[in-house]
């Protein structure tokens, strides 16, 4: 199978976000992977967020929201920024500022170190590789895995199925399951508890 896969088991998961921060740091690439995790945004539409996108500036803090026109639809999101991206962003902040002295809004998050261009999906694509072949992490992960690994610990923590319709733009839950890869693992769980 050469579809991109969620990263379901919850070890793996720990030991994938850990990767950037502890194992090989870059917290860059640490922010990449927690808001890529944390809000299900296309990858197109992560490395196209600047740091007026996240901070205002004006009242030194951190919006509580992203505002994006989605780049693939087209359609507009309002997407929490929770404790998790919070504090990855304030660690990627503080490093840049010692780095740089300066951070505009204007500047892409992700971009290369001295020059406001943000990385390449095939660099972003080479950052996700790698934690997860240093991790172990079987199947194909990939960009898109972390938009479905969001999904998926959604469903699997109860989120209700019409909101993970909604956050996706699809048309249907059953649409939904298939690309979460829920659909399998409803049935695995039925041969596993079924013992005759």
């Amino acid at each position: 199978m050469n579809t991109a896969q969620p990263i379901k088991l919850s070890a793996d998961l720990e030991n994938f976000k850990d990767y950037y921060k502890y194992i090989h740091p870059s917290p860059r690439n640490a922010l990449l992977i927690t808001t890529g995790l944390n809000t299900a945004l296309r990858i197109s539409d992560i490395l196209a967020l600047k740091w007026g996108d996240v901070y205002e500036f004006e009242r030194n803090r951190y919006r509580s929201h992203i505002s994006i026109a989605e780049k693939k639809t087209g359609k507009k999101s309002l997407i929490y920024l929770n404790e998790s991206i919070i504090r990855s962003l304030e660690n990627y902040r503080i490093t840049l500022l010692q780095k740089h002295g300066i951070i505009l809004p204007e500047h892409y998050l992700f971009s290369h170190s001295n020059k406001n261009v943000p990385i390449s999906r095939v660099q972003a694509f080479r950052i996700i590789r790698q934690a997860a072949k240093y991790c172990e992490i079987s199947g194909v992960i990939s960009c898109h895995s972390l938009r479905k690994t969001f999904g998926y610990h959604a469903w699997k923590q109860g989120a209700a199925p019409s909101l993970l319709v909604n956050i996706y733009n699809h048309s249907t839950y059953q649409v939904t399951k298939r690309y979460l890869g829920i659909e399998q693992d409803d049935r695995d769980q039925i041969f596993r508890e079924i013992t005759l």
